[in-house]
């Protein structure tokens, strides 16, 4: 019996190890600085830095994004026989190969959704806030699950992109309001390019799964147009980025001390990188996915570095 606990101990852990695999929880870390940028945004506009607010904040993103990979995964599978996983792309895989587990993430991602949504009520009790707080994470997590879930199935019929965008706008704005208790003008004008930052980073995680899709029946953009139409893409989202920084300032909405020529400046990271590749035109799946693994290093860089500037004003 020494012998075969410990071996049964072992398989225990792999298995707990790959079912949190599943769930893909390092993608909440990238998605936190979308979060924090919109915090830190607030904060330029008068908003008190509450450290309880930020947590909790942090907590319902978390629980949110955690869910996705759960659901995707789940209402994927079968597509996802067609498609092998990248880092990036493709799902975990791990579904494919313990499909007896598809009911436990489907209840892991129910119960995830349902505890940020908790997260969210406890929220709005503590700090007095509207029950829009409520509603607007209630929205987001629908958003996520409609992306492939029935009856709506967003990435079955060609429209996958328009809900992968708005975390854009979502996951700042989720920051922005857990700080400010509201959303306003400014915010959702300087969205504007952090959501088509993340149409760039859509097209980037398309890219490498373009075969898969097109055999699994989904209609993403990249399954319909081609590799090629996909890096295109990436350059207009890029330079619309780039030109909506640059054009913010003329509005007269935002504090002088916001310098946007900086952020104009940082969006030229990714921008470089689409117009990279649109000469190089990388259309094999091994090197195009490589490229759009640069894609996502660029976008993230550019998202830590705005936050990074804005801490730079707050504090210094």
């Amino acid at each position: 019996m020494s012998y075969i606990e410990p071996v049964k101990s072992n398989d225990n852990i792999r298995s707990l190890l790959k079912f949190i695999k599943l769930g893909k929880p390092q993608f909440a870390i990238g998605l936190f600085f979308y979060f924090s940028m919109g915090a830190l945004f607030a904060v330029l506009f008068g908003a008190e830095f509450v450290l309880s607010k930020f947590i909790l904040g942090c907590l319902i993103l978390f629980l949110s994004t955690w869910a996705v990979h759960y659901h995707n995964d789940y209402f994927d599978y079968k597509a996802d026989h067609h498609v092998t996983p990248t880092p990036i792309s493709g799902g975990s895989g791990v579904l494919i190969e313990h499909p007896e587990w598809r009911n436990l993430a489907k209840i892991m991602a129910i119960s995830l959704i349902l505890l940020a949504i908790v997260v969210s009520i406890v929220f709005t009790i503590i700090f007095s806030y509207p029950l829009t707080f409520v509603l607007f994470v209630i929205i987001a997590n629908l958003l996520a699950l409609f992306y492939a879930a029935p009856p709506i199935k967003l990435s079955y019929r060609g429209l996958g992109e328009f809900g992968n965008s708005a975390i854009g706008v979502l996951f700042p704005g989720l920051g922005f309001f857990a700080l400010m208790g509201t959303l306003n003008l400014q915010f959702l004008i300087f969205a504007v390019p952090i959501m088509l930052l993340q149409f760039l980073f859509t097209m980037s995680v398309e890219i490498p799964d373009m075969e898969g899709d097109k055999a699994g029946g989904k209609k993403t953009w990249i399954a319909i147009k081609g590799r090629r139409f996909g890096f295109k893409l990436i350059v207009i989202s890029g330079l619309l980025a780039t030109i909506s920084f640059l054009i913010m300032p003329y509005t007269n909405l935002f504090p002088q001390i916001i310098n946007f020529n900086i952020l104009t400046a940082i969006t030229l990271i990714p921008l470089g990188l689409g117009i990279f590749e649109l000469i190089i035109n990388p259309l094999e799946k091994s090197l195009a996915t490589k490229f759009c693994i640069y894609n996502l290093t660029g976008i993230f860089t550019a998202i830590i570095l705005i936050n990074c500037y804005f801490i730079s004003i707050i504090y210094f």
